[in-house]
């Protein structure tokens, strides 16, 4: 990811990321940062971006012409997402974070004094964002508290996969207490549960207290949380057919954008994927109207919502069978050299899976959703979890087939998503035969209804 500051004071920019996670994280060129100083482009001989603003008022205002030149030699012109740090922005937010952190190349506007000129703004910006109802002295400071909380969501800035999914607001609730040695500090005792050594009581301990801590603090954010663990109960009673849309919701990825009786959209925005199921065709229509412009997929089980989706110019990609593994113990992993994958496999994965990009595939790995089978240290296959939460990305190489690999790999998967407790599903390409077997051998169940990808549309 590329990041841009345009601003009066590059120094402060640099100085205060440079020392934090973010620095190391430009140093190993997984991000780009670059803080452009807007005096540099002023054509005022003595170096003056400011003037008095028209109609009279107290204070002065940042002019266009430096502002609009920085940006244009920093963008060269074409349209790249540019935010603009004013208390009269929407409110920053995690969701707007995770949003933010998929763009490949962002740029920050700070101004200063009395604002910068509306004509410029108008120009060159696409968000107007505020990190809370106060003023500061400048757009430095919200600058890099965006810049932190977005950048540390870009795949292999935190270098723990995990540490982003167990943290505040993960799923709309707080983030439950730690603890570290000693075992007692003055004469308080860390919880009992955390020393058992029970990673089943542990998750349930960690997960009522997350609770109870958003109903103290955060009761606006629990009673989202509780309306989506409604929505999980009721999608329950039919398991099997609604599991992507219940894994969707339980890993904090799901957002609701519409619910009401059997009429429900939930979207992955981060996958560009929605998941659709109505009624009848009327209403799947009048559904249909409500998907976001950037919607790139339609998953549905439901053949009329097909129908109705493909007469409105989106593309049957494919037909699946859904299968989900409802077990709670772990599977045997009886091919032992299997680990996750890194940044340097990806030529290997991207040659041989021809299904996806190597831009997704390097996403996935970064992710660390993605595992791969080696033989003496050399890879022979992969197995991984796709953005919207399912498995596949399955291939093991020719000579190496029909020894339990592919097994293996699966298992390897399997497991991975049961530690993070989750529940492990599918979906496999009607017809293949192989695919299905193999599932059937793991125990996985199979869903009555096929499930539908669609896409194009108003993608």
């Amino acid at each position: 990811m590329k990041l841009h500051v345009l601003t009066l004071f590059p120094e402060m920019i640099l100085q205060g990321l440079a020392p934090s996670i973010i620095g190391r994280a430009v140093e190993k060129n997984i991000l780009s940062l670059e803080a452009v100083n807007i005096r540099d482009y002023t054509l005022d001989k003595h170096g003056k971006v400011d003037d008095y603003t028209y109609g009279g008022g107290a204070g002065m205002l940042m002019q266009a012409q430096p502002v609009f030149d920085a940006w244009k030699a920093v963008t060269g012109g074409k349209r790249v997402r540019t935010i603009y740090l004013t208390p009269q922005g929407i409110p920053f937010t995690q969701n707007m974070a995770k949003e933010l952190a998929g763009e490949e190349e962002l740029v920050f506007l700070c101004g200063h004094y009395e604002g910068i000129d509306e004509r410029v703004l108008e120009e060159v910006v696409t968000d107007y964002v505020s990190i809370g109802d106060y003023v500061l002295t400048g757009g430095e400071l919200p600058a890099m508290v965006m810049i932190d909380a977005v950048a540390r969501l870009v795949p292999g800035v935190l270098g723990n996969e995990t540490s982003a999914e167990d943290e505040s607001f993960h799923n709309d609730l707080l983030e439950y207490p730690q603890y570290s040695r000693p075992e007692v500090w003055h004469e308080k005792k860390v919880p009992e549960v955390l020393l058992s050594g029970n990673h089943a009581k542990i998750s349930k301990w960690r997960l009522e207290q997350s609770e109870a801590r958003t109903l103290k603090f955060r009761p606006d954010l629990y009673e989202k949380y509780r309306e989506k663990q409604h929505l999980i109960k009721r999608l329950s009673k039919d398991k099997r057919n609604n599991i992507h849309m219940m894994e969707s919701l339980s890993r904090g990825r799901g957002e609701v954008l519409y619910s009401e009786g059997e009429n429900l959209i939930i979207f992955d925005r981060e996958a560009a994927t929605c998941m659709m199921t109505a009624e009848n065709e009327e209403t799947a229509r009048k559904l249909s109207e409500k998907l976001p412009p950037e919607t790139k997929w339609v998953i549905s089980n439901q053949n009329f919502v097909k129908e109705v989706l493909e007469s409105l110019g989106y593309g049957l990609w494919g037909s699946c069978s859904q299968y989900l593994y409802t077990a709670k113990e772990s599977l045997p992993v009886r091919y032992k050299e299997i680990r996750s994958l890194k940044t340097e496999d990806v030529p290997y994965v991207s040659s041989r899976y021809e299904h996806d990009t190597e831009e997704y595939i390097r996403e996935r790995i970064q992710a660390g959703d993605m595992y791969g089978a080696f033989d003496h240290g050399r890879q022979i296959g992969f197995v991984g979890l796709h953005t919207e939460g399912s498995m596949g990305l399955l291939y093991v190489e020719e000579g190496y087939r029909k020894q339990g690999i592919a097994e293996s790999l699966e298992a390897y998967c399997v497991n991975r998503c049961l530690e993070k407790s989750r529940t492990p599903y599918g979906h496999v390409m009607e017809g293949n035969t192989a695919s299905e077997h193999l599932q059937e051998k793991l125990g996985f169940y199979k869903a009555s209804r096929s499930v539908y990808w669609l896409s194009g549309g108003k993608g």
